[in-house]
């Protein structure tokens, strides 16, 4: 938990994936281990969610084009991991699914582990990825979210111990204003709020580096909160829509 007037970050959406786990009670726990107050997605309908693997699903990725994958720079690997595609259970075969290896993992330069600033990177493939229906890239932003958008956040959580299908939630964007007042002094303008302030819905441990697409495009990473579904504490995102130029020329000169 952070000390009170503290600009870090209150605590991160993930599990290995997240660089928090040796900070102690300077960050909040997470009540819980997967999007709270969602709704099994229908079948192969999010097909640019990912799942970032090492033994179990440690954190959410979104796929940009059949060689490069997008996710929270906190998820950073220090070693390659497995890139699953096409998913929907993440334990049982379907017939649908695509596993490749990561081969580069490339944060943003501005990235700030302390406040989570610029809480994005790129992961490079190690194979081309074959597109088809299960499996389809999303579009980056034309343009960034207003308030009031309403948008869908999707992940798997941190579920080690039991079969677990994807779980989607329907949420809004909130105002500057209200995010800002949810976590005063510790958001920059490279983040947004989604979520309700009445608490109960969220997305969670786990679901870090997963997608909120609003209107067809990807507006945010899932990147950080206070505990999970809290009242007055929404779930904070990478502002994708800030990010679009960096992930075009990275991904061209890659």
């Amino acid at each position: 938990m952070c000390d009170g007037g503290s600009e870090e970050a209150e605590g991160v959406h993930s599990g290995d994936g997240g660089v928090r786990q040796d900070e102690g009670e300077r960050w909040a726990a997470l009540d819980d281990d997967r999007i709270v107050g969602g709704y099994e997605c229908p079948k192969n309908s999010v097909p640019y969610q990912v799942s970032l693997f090492a033994g179990y699903n440690y954190c959410g990725g979104i796929l940009l084009s059949d060689e490069w994958v997008l996710s929270a720079a906190h998820c950073k690997s220090k070693s390659d991991v497995e890139v699953r595609l096409g998913e929907h259970d993440i334990w049982e075969p379907e017939n649908t699914e695509q596993h490749i290896m990561s081969a580069e993992f490339i944060h943003h330069p501005d990235y700030n582990p302390r406040t989570q600033d610029s809480d994005i990177m790129l992961i490079r493939l190690s194979r081309t990825a074959t597109l088809n229906s299960f499996v389809r890239p999303v579009a980056l932003p034309s343009k960034c979210a207003s308030a009031g958008s309403r948008c869908l956040v999707s992940g798997w959580g941190n579920i080690p111990r039991y079969p677990d299908k994807l779980q989607c939630l329907d949420i809004p964007v909130l105002s500057d204003d209200t995010c800002f007042n949810s976590y005063p002094f510790q958001i920059t303008d490279n983040m947004i709020c989604a979520g309700f302030l009445e608490g109960g819905k969220d997305s969670c441990q786990g679901d870090s580096g997963g997608p909120l697409v609003c209107d067809g495009e990807l507006q945010g990473v899932v990147s950080w909160g206070k505990g999970c579904a809290l009242k007055n504490k929404p779930g904070v995102y990478t502002k994708v829509c800030n990010y679009v130029s960096w992930i075009k020329t990275t991904m061209a000169s890659g």
